[in-house]
């Protein structure tokens, strides 16, 4: 292997622990503002709630790839954003005292700023950057709102449906391909070559001896390992390295790393994989590791 293809693989473990470390210190300006994903984080609903929903909307982008309507796609993932961002930035706004009224015009005026420049100009370190951003308080708001072991339960649903709709019904190939047509930025992107440009390359043109020119993963394959970490971090109490972090959040991040070793092994064979089976299976083992180390307790 080259540095072309080492460099990336060095890259993603720094995104990773970037979005688990921001979730982290992004939980209490998301509690102080009141933001929560589930009104009762104990409710074994909830993790089913949100598979439900995953696979709604998995399936409207579905149809509408279908049907040639791949444009409406970027519409409805720029809303999105754009309401997460109006979470975000109303969590960090909420830090600071000031009038309501300029409180409100600084979260709009920031979640329209930041929605336009990713959607036009959607270069590879734009995506990157505020994809740090939205994963890391997507996962804040909902690790925050979700108990441990719901986590767990959902973290294991969802590896399963990942493994599934990759390698049995490869629905979610069509779907990322539909969606890397359109340089939707919901991927973390990092460049094999210099002077690359996701605007003008996306990753569909190859270069010479028929190698993609970026590699890429999924904001959620991100998302949900996190998920894991700040819900240890929020609902386990004890001892906490620098006052920061306990050990079961700390045995999560440590297993997520582990298991983003493990999906990279296979990525580079350069077929699609499922990147949450070992995610998220990895994230689930450490966390379990750490707590086991203070006694469950």
């Amino acid at each position: 292997m080259d540095y072309k293809n080492i460099i990336p693989f060095l890259v993603m473990p720094l995104f990773l622990i970037a979005v688990e470390i921001g979730a982290i210190l992004l939980v209490r300006p998301v509690q102080a503002a009141g933001i929560t994903a589930f009104e009762d984080p104990t409710s074994l609903v909830n993790p089913f709630i949100f598979i439900v929903l995953l696979l709604l909307f998995t399936a409207f982008l579905l149809l509408l790839i279908k049907f040639g309507k791949k444009k409406w796609i970027g519409a409805i993932i720029a809303l999105s954003f754009f309401l997460t961002f109006v979470y975000i930035f109303m969590a960090l706004v909420n830090v600071i005292t000031i009038d309501s009224n300029l409180a409100i015009f600084l979260i709009l005026t920031l979640s329209i700023l930041a929605t336009a420049i990713l959607f036009k100009y959607p270069e590879w370190y734009v995506i990157d950057s505020l994809g740090i951003l939205i994963a890391a308080g997507i996962a804040a708001i909902f690790g925050s709102s979700l108990e441990y072991y719901l986590v767990v339960l959902l973290l294991a649903l969802l590896a399963v449906y990942d493994a599934i709709s990759v390698y049995k019904t490869k629905h979610m190939i069509t779907l990322a391909e539909g969606i890397i047509d359109l340089k939707t930025p919901i991927l973390f992107v990092i460049p094999k070559k210099r002077g690359y440009s996701f605007i003008h390359e996306g990753i569909g043109k190859l270069e010479d001896g028929g190698e993609r020119a970026a590699f890429i993963i999924g904001m959620g394959d991100l998302i949900m390992p996190s998920i894991l970490v700040v819900s240890a971090n929020v609902f386990l109490r004890g001892w906490r390295l620098f006052g920061v972090i306990n050990i079961p959040a700390l045995g999560a991040i440590i297993g997520s790393f582990a298991g983003l070793a493990v999906l990279l092994y296979f990525v580079a064979s350069g077929r699609p994989q499922a990147g949450l089976p070992p995610l998220n299976g990895g994230t689930i083992l450490g966390f379990l590791a750490g707590w086991a180390l203070v006694g469950f307790a």
